[in-house]
Parts: C-alpha cells; sequence; structure tokens
C-alpha cells in the first residue's frame, strides 16, 4: 500500500477480505509472508493503525467523549489533552453536542460515527475499516462515504492512508485511488484496478463510473 493512499478491498464472503485487514492491524498472524510498515516487519500489534468495525464496537458504559479519548490513554496523554484531543474529532465528524450521551442514546450512525472518532483521535498513519457502512441504511451510508472522503482531504486530519474493506464494488469505485479485486475458493487477488485517472467526486451516473464498476463486476463473475 502506498503512502496517503485510499486503498480497498473487494470480493465476495470468505474471499479473505477481513482476515487481511487483521493482519495489516496485527491482531493475526500471516502462515506465510510479513506484513511491513514503514519498511519495517510487523511482529505485533500494529498501533500505528487504528480499526473501525462493522459492529462499532463502544463500550456502553461509556459516554461518547470517552468513547473517543479510550485509545489516548495507551499513548501517554494527559487526561486534558485527551479531551482536547477527542472533542476536536467529536467536532470533526458532526457530533457536537452529544459528548456526554451514552451509545443506547445514539441512532447506528451515530454510534458509527463515534467509532470513527475514536480511530481518527489517535492519529494513525493507517485507517482500517471493516465494512463500516454495512449495517446502516442507504442515505446515512451515503452521508458517511462523503464525511471519511471529507475527512481524508481535511489538513486538520493527520491520518492519510486508509484501508477499507467492502463488499459493494459500487462503495470502492466511489471511494478508492485503488481496489484490490478479490476472490474465494481459494482466496486470492484477482486483479488490481487503478481508479487515480476517475476524475472526483464519482458520480455512480457518470459513464467512466459506470464502465469501471461494469469492469469490476466482470472480474467476479
Amino acid at each position: 500500500m502506498r503512502e496517503a493512499e485510499f486503498l480497498s478491498l473487494v470480493g465476495p464472503s470468505g474471499c479473505g477480505k477481513s482476515t487481511l485487514l487483521r493482519i495489516v492491524a496485527g491482531v493475526l498472524t500471516p502462515t506465510v509472508g510479513t506484513v511491513r510498515m514503514g519498511g519495517r516487519p510487523l511482529k505485533d500489534v500494529n498501533t500505528r493503525a487504528a480499526m473501525v468495525f462493522q459492529s462499532f464496537a463502544l463500550f456502553p458504559w461509556l459516554k461518547v467523549v470517552d468513547n473517543v479519548a479510550v485509545g489516548l490513554e495507551s499513548r501517554g496523554l494527559p487526561p486534558r489533552e485527551r479531551l482536547k484531543k477527542a472533542q476536536k474529532y467529536i467536532d470533526l465528524v458532526g457530533l457536537s453536542g452529544y459528548e456526554r450521551a451514552y451509545p443506547r442514546e445514539l441512532s447506528r450512525g451515530m454510534k458509527q460515527l463515534v467509532g470513527l472518532a475514536r480511530a481518527l483521535a489517535v492519529e494513525p498513519e493507517l485507517l482500517c475499516m471493516d465494512e463500516p457502512f454495512s449495517a446502516l441504511d442507504v442515505l446515512t451510508a451515503r452521508t458517511m462515504r462523503e464525511l471519511v472522503l471529507d475527512l481524508w482531504a481535511s489538513p486538520v486530519v493527520m491520518t492519510k492512508s486508509i484501508l477499507l474493506v467492502t463488499h459493494s464494488i459500487e462503495e470502492a469505485v466511489a471511494m478508492s485511488d485503488r481496489v484490490v479485486v478479490l476472490k474465494a475458493n481459494p482466496g486470492r487477488i484477482a486483479d488490481e484496478v487503478d481508479l487515480r485517472g476517475l476524475p472526483r467526486p464519482r458520480r455512480p451516473d457518470l459513464p467512466q463510473v459506470r464502465e469501471t464498476v461494469d469492469r469490476m463486476y466482470a472480474l467476479l463473475a
């Protein structure tokens, strides 16, 4: 993966997308080969990466601000700095005013915004996203995709490399610089598609976008 790249892994269930993501995050060990981050072999949990989960993975007993700040304690930040940084990312994802709310008081989309703010707050070099929009309704998912792209382009967000796992070819084409297409049984790379030549924003009705989506569906046929 290149620095400051938005890379997506797309493919059917069972092709190994989420397994690859967990290997990159350092929570699974590859049976063959080596993962390198910044040229160095990854031997443990990847502290230079952060994860956004499909299932939100929030602590129900913590308020929004504490859920966002939870990863900052291990980075050695004092309490005041943790709260300041958590507030920055709460504001950036549009949750200002919900700092004292508990997860049970939030919609599914808002819960995922908390998960996104929590991951970005530790300012990782790599943001890993495991089907983060699949549990959301269509309109909320579209809004979230636009927000992620806006944050990725924002000069106030430190994280510039994103690795997305998705079942949706349309989503991968809309968001990515490059897409790795995986097939199942056995899990393998079918192709890599470079999308840097496609202008943004990538509306689904644009001929170039439709042609790219059709070509990627053909790869999985």
